[in-house]
């Protein structure tokens, strides 16, 4: 970041003035990760029942943001460079830029495979991944200005990155909005775990279903589960965590259990679901 610093000014260059600003922000998100993934490790305690594993996703959500605000400050740079151009030194900002993505594509390697399970982590890799190709954008432009003298590839460089920082921003931001709000995973159907629930032997009716992600890899559920009058409660709840388990991946789960009434009125399963009524045979 500071050789970034130092090269951008003496060689004028937007491109890489902008991403030593990127690279500050890399350099708190991964602290900030680092302290959350620490903190999410920690058992609960407390008032915290479910720990610290949220902070993970906080993490994410400020790395979001900080993506989008120096995304936005860098169009706003590069309107003023386009409209006034200054000499830039190509064959600096070419060098440099070329060592930048060297180190950005190994950090990139390291984080690659967690940011699969971790929205934090994979907050981090976006920042990484942003690097590599705001890297390869400043070398591009460096290269051209050595080829045509044309000084005004380097604040477009600068565009194209902030569109790949605004892309990884309102990701990010989604993703973990999505979590703040409790919506359901989006690979667990609630309609067909609904289904799936009621239609297991001796279930009469389930309603209250509840599915959402506590943190990046742990979906949750809860539910009220009506069973027929002479079923064993504790027996159809063994079942339904069976089959919970293998065929959604849910493994953290609450499942009151309790006997029905006589006289369970029957609804389609479809419309039960979207109205948010009770599932029952």
């Amino acid at each position: 970041m500071a050789g970034e610093i130092v090269a951008g000014m003496l060689g004028h260059s937007l491109a890489l003035l902008a991403d030593a600003g990127h690279l500050l922000t890399d350099a708190a998100a991964l602290a900030f990760a680092l302290v959350a993934s620490a903190m999410a490790a920690r058992p609960a305690a407390g008032r915290w029942t479910f720990g610290y594993s949220r902070l993970e996703i906080l993490a994410a959500q400020a790395n979001g943001i900080t993506l989008g605000l120096l995304a936005l400050w860098v169009v706003w740079s590069a309107a003023h460079r386009l409209a006034d151009p200054r000499d830039v030194r190509g064959g600096l900002v070419l060098a440099v830029a070329l060592a930048g993505v060297a180190v950005s594509i190994a950090a990139s390697v390291v984080l690659a495979r967690a940011s699969r399970e971790s929205l934090n982590v994979r907050g981090a890799f976006l920042h990484v991944v942003t690097d590599v190709a705001a890297f390869g954008a400043a070398a591009l432009a460096g290269g051209l200005i050595l080829a045509t003298g044309w000084d005004r590839f380097d604040p477009i460089a600068s565009l194209a990155v902030a569109v790949l920082m605004l892309w990884s921003s309102v990701q990010l931001l989604r993703e973990s909005t999505l979590i703040f709000l409790e919506r359901a995973p989006g690979d667990l159907d609630p309609e067909a775990i609904g289904q799936a629930l009621v239609a297991e032997r001796d279930v009469v009716e389930v309603h209250d279903l509840h599915v959402w992600t506590v943190t990046s890899g742990f979906p949750a559920l809860s539910a009220h589960v009506l069973v027929t009058a002479g079923a064993d409660c504790h027996a159809a709840r063994r079942r339904l965590e069976l089959t919970l388990g293998e065929r959604f991946g849910l493994t953290h789960t609450t499942l009151q259990v309790e006997h029905a009434e006589p006289g369970t009125t029957k609804v389609e399963l479809g419309e039960a679901v979207a109205r948010h009524s009770p599932l029952r045979r």
